[in-house]
């Protein structure tokens, strides 16, 4: 069993609480770490509040040469990442590699971006009061960072806070999931190589009750939280002063036009329905076709969901395993068994053994019942036709929800009319909602949450602008 120490204010130290984690794919306990005191939690600030003016001062070519290392270094390491990721999340090694892909290029990207600081000089004489006076505007780092990330993308949606707040100049205290923690302690192992300041950086696994100073805490200016709507918006409300920017959770919808490529859009929604068991937050949940193709789709859309191979996540073939534990997996089986009883017909699927749940598509459904009118974070979708494409486009809207939806069709008026009236953060032509890559505006609206990720938009939270007049 490894030990992995938790990363204070640029130290490795343990505590007397150890927090043991577990292989939800064997239910083991599989390696160990510690989780922060409400002391240890206190040094971080205090050290991280120590570096904020070198931060605040570090020129680009540090911060570029730090980014870059990390992104580097994780490349090489690539496989010990995934490994970890894969063993504490229980998500396929396919899924894990493309995981630490996509932190490797957070870190790229984000390493160029910290040349790139935003700033403008504007003129002032547009009224008889600004003749003679000249403005420039300039970008400065908000201050200390909190990130809290959660368990499904325990190292991308970290690295989502932590590379950006680099970028930017910004220290940041990271509390990751805490039944996914090893990547990002990991992850800390190769910044603390870097030249950045003792400080910059803190990776704190912490129990909810200490992780609430992040939200509470005046000393932090911008709170960064990607978790579940009830428990985000509960933190703005509580965060005083502080910015805050809140990446939640969806039921993200769907539609297959009649003009849509079948084979393509089929293939899509099954990658967009189960990947990592639907613990995704765009994953494809609720799926409108087409009447004039809906048998046939049905049809090929379930034959490709029996086919999906489960297995041990450590398995290269593998593309469907157990959810993060065995809690998660009833309430999904539950929200299943409510949606039939109230007349949903299961037509593939609809079985658990303890973690697992089986990939399971729903017809029949209504808009109210669980399954179609919250986020059911699992590995369940619902299939249903359409007559108007104007009408669907309403379906996706009746949501509390609007993070990204998906469209496949390759008529240009659809494509722009699906883009003015949906009302979510991104729309994704012929492609599943769950497409993301990591430089593009992340982030919903509605119950999905405030502001936007992407290592630009996100850098823009934690700057504020500032103005010289001169006259």
């Amino acid at each position: 069993m490894k030990n992995y120490k938790i990363y204070c204010g640029g130290e490795f130290i343990d505590t007397p609480n150890k927090l043991k984690v577990v292989n939800p794919y064997t239910n083991n306990v599989f390696a160990e770490t510690y989780l922060a005191t409400k002391d240890i939690l206190e040094t971080a600030i205090k050290a991280a509040e120590g570096v904020k003016e070198e931060m605040q001062s570090l020129p680009s070519y540090v911060k570029y040469k730090a980014l870059m290392h990390i992104s580097n270094t994780l490349k090489e390491r690539k496989e010990y990442f995934s490994e970890i990721l894969c063993q504490e999340s229980g998500k396929p090694m396919v899924y894990s590699r493309g995981e630490i892909d996509r932190a490797i290029q957070t870190f790229s990207i984000a390493a160029e971006e910290s040349k790139r600081f935003p700033g403008e000089v504007i003129s002032l004489d547009w009224t008889p009061a600004g003749k003679g006076r000249q403005g420039i505007v300039k970008y400065f780092p908000v201050g200390l960072v909190a990130g809290i990330s959660p368990f499904n993308f325990p190292m991308n949606l970290a690295v989502h806070k932590i590379a950006p707040a680099i970028a930017a100049g910004c220290p940041i205290i990271l509390k990751p999931s805490t039944n996914t923690p090893l990547s990002t302690l990991a992850l800390a192992e190769i910044i603390a190589e870097t030249e950045l300041p003792k400080g910059a950086v803190s990776i704190l696994p912490m129990d909810r009750t200490t992780g609430n100073q992040l939200v509470t805490d005046d000393r932090f200016k911008l709170l960064s939280f990607t978790g579940s709507p009830h428990v985000g918006w509960m933190m703005k409300a509580q965060a005083g002063r502080k910015k805050v920017v809140l990446e939640l959770g969806g039921n993200a919808g769907l539609i297959i036009t009649k003009s849509a490529d079948l084979d393509l859009a089929v293939k899509k929604a099954v990658i967009g329905g189960f990947a990592y068991s639907g613990q995704v937050c765009i994953h494809a949940q609720r799926i409108y076709v087409a009447k004039e193709i809906f048998e046939e789709f049905s049809n090929k859309f379930v034959e490709q969901v029996k086919n999906l191979h489960l297995g041990n996540p450590m398995d290269d073939n593998t593309q469907i395993s157990s959810m993060i534990d065995e809690n998660n997996a009833i309430r999904v089986e539950n929200w299943v068994k409510e949606a039939v009883e109230d007349g949903a017909k299961i037509i593939c699927g609809g079985k658990r053994n303890g973690t697992y749940y089986e990939p399971t598509v729903l017809v029949d459904t209504k808009p109210k019942m669980k399954v179609c009118a919250l986020e059911v974070f699992g590995p369940v979708v619902t299939l249903e036709p359409f007559d108007d494409f104007k009408i669907a486009i309403d379906e996706v809207n009746q949501s509390e929800f609007g993070l990204q939806a998906g469209i496949f069709t390759n008529q240009i008026d659809e494509m722009d009319f699906a883009f003015a009236k949906l009302e979510v953060g991104g729309v994704i032509i012929n492609d599943s909602p769950i497409f993301r890559v990591d430089h593009m505006p992340y982030g919903g609206v509605k119950d999905s949450g405030l502001g936007r990720e992407g290592l630009k938009y996100a850098m823009m939270d934690m700057l504020e602008a500032r103005i010289l007049v001169k006259n």
